[in-house]
């Protein structure tokens, strides 16, 4: 049961608007707000769109990357005035690490360990409580990728989506009377294409594409419900689907040293239609094994950023409108999730021909949502991101 939590979470934190999916992966993608995919001379374009590799430089690049998250705590006032909680602060520290080999018989290969997506929402105060106490998630993917020139203007890429995931959850429905406690993990594949081309010096157009993963997580729950004489730890699984993701960008550089990107990107979140556990005592399948409605809407999210560079220095900004794909008839505590608009912005400092230093921030502002639905009639506030990234790249 801990996996269904769990899954539900990771579902949501790996591509949804707001404070729960990470896009932004590496120092750049911060600074631009994940608004790197044609434009891409860096390490983390393993990640982003290992195609543009067949373009870099022929040397070995590697970046290593250290991120804090920030999560304010999302409050929630019912319409009737007499519920007024806050969830809990939550911080993270999130490393990552990128590689782009040099040309080996004319290929490139890449490989990105990132954390795409993470997630604790922890209420201590009913009515939340009742159904997240805690949800906590981690991801951790690990994404090897190659990449082959085609001609002289375009390249085109593959590589290979290792997903690991943990978690967990705990509720408290009725104290003394209903509990679950539960845990889980699973380890899921996918895979990712990417194409570049560049028709011209000064004009990069791109396009990538991030495959389904189904999330096949297995694991164990304390569970508690005294009518039924239920006190007992049993096996729990559930799937859940992270949907496949569509970017298309374009990006031009002007004579001076400017960039331009814009990215229109695509998250197929209608595949997570619901969210059924299935356990291996009977009494429990009974118990706690309803069928949730989720019925999530594909999503939008439209990003710009922009690079200036220097001799030694090179400056960048963007901004995001990311589209929330929860509806109003399946919102809950454990997500409850709005569009939001993010700012961003950073800098790179080349110290010689190998060493370059970063440095970026992202501020991701999440609308107020009011809701009349799922049980809930009242207004969610105040659940705004906060991410820092240092990175230092090398070249050898």
């Amino acid at each position: 049961m801990k996996k269904i939590a769990l899954l539900s979470l990771v579902a949501s934190s790996m591509l949804l608007a707001g404070g729960y999916k990470i896009p932004e992966t590496s120092t750049n993608a911060v600074a631009l707000s994940a608004a790197n995919i044609a434009h891409n001379k860096s390490a983390d374009a393993a990640y982003y769109n290992p195609a543009n590799m067949v373009f870099m430089s022929d040397e070995n690049h590697i970046e290593a990357d250290l991120m804090y998250i920030k999560l304010d705590p999302t409050n929630y006032t019912n319409s009737a005035g007499t519920i007024d909680i806050d969830a809990k602060t939550e911080q993270f520290l999130v490393p990552s690490l990128h590689y782009v080999s040099g040309n080996v018989n004319g290929a490139r290969f890449g490989l990105s360990i990132v954390s795409p997506g993470g997630l604790s929402k922890r209420w201590d105060e009913d009515p939340a409580s009742k159904k997240a106490k805690e949800f906590t998630l981690k991801v951790v993917e690990i994404n090897p990728t190659v990449a082959l020139p085609i001609g002289n203007n375009a390249g085109i890429a593959i590589g290979l989506r290792v997903v690991h995931s943990e978690g967990i959850v705990q509720a408290i429905p009725a104290a003394g009377v209903a509990s679950q406690d539960m845990s889980g993990d699973s380890i899921d594949f996918g895979y990712n294409i990417a194409l570049a081309y560049k028709p011209t010096s000064e004009l990069e157009l791109s396009a990538t594409y991030r495959s389904q993963v189904d999330l096949t997580e297995e694991g164990d729950a304390d569970l508690l419900y005294t009518p039924a004489s239920l006190n007992d730890n049993v096996d729990a699984r559930v799937t859940v689907p992270l949907p496949a993701t569509l970017s298309v960008a374009a990006a031009y550089t002007f004579p001076t040293k400017t960039t331009v990107e814009v990215v229109y990107e695509r998250n197929y979140w209608s595949a997570y239609k619901e969210l059924d556990f299935d356990y291996s005592n009977p009494t429990a399948e009974a118990v706690f094994g309803k069928v949730m409605k989720k019925d999530w809407n594909d999503t939008n999210a439209f990003r710009l950023g922009i690079t200036q560079e220097l001799d030694a220095l090179t400056f960048m900004a963007g901004i995001v409108y990311d589209q929330t794909p929860v509806p109003d008839e399946t919102i809950s505590f454990e997500l409850p999730d709005s569009d939001s608009t993010a700012v961003s912005f950073g800098g790179r400092y080349a110290i010689n021909d190998k060493v370059n230093v970063g440095l970026s921030a992202l501020y991701s502002m999440r609308e107020s949502r009011k809701v009349n639905e799922n049980g809930l009639d009242g207004e969610f506030s105040n659940s705004n991101v906060l991410i820092v990234s240092m990175g230092v790249g090398y070249k050898f």
